[in-house]
């Protein structure tokens, strides 16, 4: 269902709007036919923001959801690319390279699903929440945020989920604390087929922790530093126990089994 799309290729995008979703968050729409049309869940694009000697390479970004001819990028504002970005205009014409990256799969017989989003990891669940939704799978949604002004697309999330539940770290929306505390409880409770998780990296080494002991496939979107995107830089690789592998090629998206989550569990570290 997920997975591997077709060979990436680089397109010209026209924004087609840019506006602020959350504290420090905005969402970018992009016309993009070609990239739209063939983008899994989980994968990302590499985009070229400016054409000056500050922008050569690309910004990588997961892609929230595709419809029509449109993409819709959810991004947090923490840097000079993303700054610029911020300020695009309806109109400005930029480049994608994509589709890229392994994507969400969905195991065989999968009927019910738990989606695990913490911060800005809300932003590549969009897509696969929907392809769920398609395959009438049934879907429990933790979603984590510092505050209820940080929770990001809880109306897509809402309408799509079978039961959605969010966790504040100040407590201004749902249950103050950690969407781990949440996941845990679900795990227990709704005993489900496969948990989708991305986030901050701590705490999805908790929740795969977490679904190991329960008995859960779990599959993980990490976030490297890239530089190419596809591959030829090992700019952002990832210690897993079949070896070092990309991110932007074998990932993001790894089974959570397979990563090597602390350099004491890498085999190759002994060596």
């Amino acid at each position: 269902m997920c997975g591997h799309g077709p060979t990436p290729a680089i397109e010209p995008v026209v924004v087609v709007s840019n506006e602020r979703v959350a504290t420090g968050v905005c969402r970018v729409v992009l016309d993009a036919p070609r990239t739209a049309a063939t983008v899994e869940p989980g994968q990302f694009v590499h985009v070229r923001i400016a054409r000056s000697a500050d922008f050569i390479l690309r910004r990588p970004f997961s892609v929230h959801r595709a419809r029509g001819e449109r993409l819709e990028i959810i991004y947090q504002v923490v840097g000079r690319g993303t700054r610029v970005l911020e300020d695009a205009r309806p109109g400005d014409v930029m480049d994608v390279l994509g589709p890229l990256g392994h994507g969400w799969t969905v195991p065989e017989g999968t009927t019910r699903a738990l989606v695990v989003a913490g911060g800005l990891g809300a932003a590549p669940m969009g897509m696969l929440v929907e392809r769920l939704a398609e395959a009438d799978v049934q879907i429990t949604l933790a979603q984590g945020a510092p505050s209820a002004g940080r929770l990001l697309a809880r109306e897509l999330f809402d309408s799509l989920c079978r039961r959605s539940v969010v966790a504040t770290d100040d407590g201004s929306a749902g249950t103050c604390g950690f969407v781990t505390v949440l996941s845990a409880e679900l795990l227990q409770r709704e005993r489900p087929d496969v948990a989708y998780v991305c986030g901050p990296e701590p705490m999805q080494r908790i929740v795969a922790g977490q679904c190991a002991e329960a008995g859960v496939a779990c599959q993980v979107s990490l976030e490297r530093l890239m530089a190419c995107g596809v591959g030829a830089c090992l700019s952002c690789v990832v210690a897993t126990r079949h070896g070092q592998k990309r991110a932007c090629v074998d990932g993001p998206v790894f089974d959570a089994a397979d990563v090597v989550w602390d350099s004491d569990e890498d085999p190759e570290a002994e060596r």
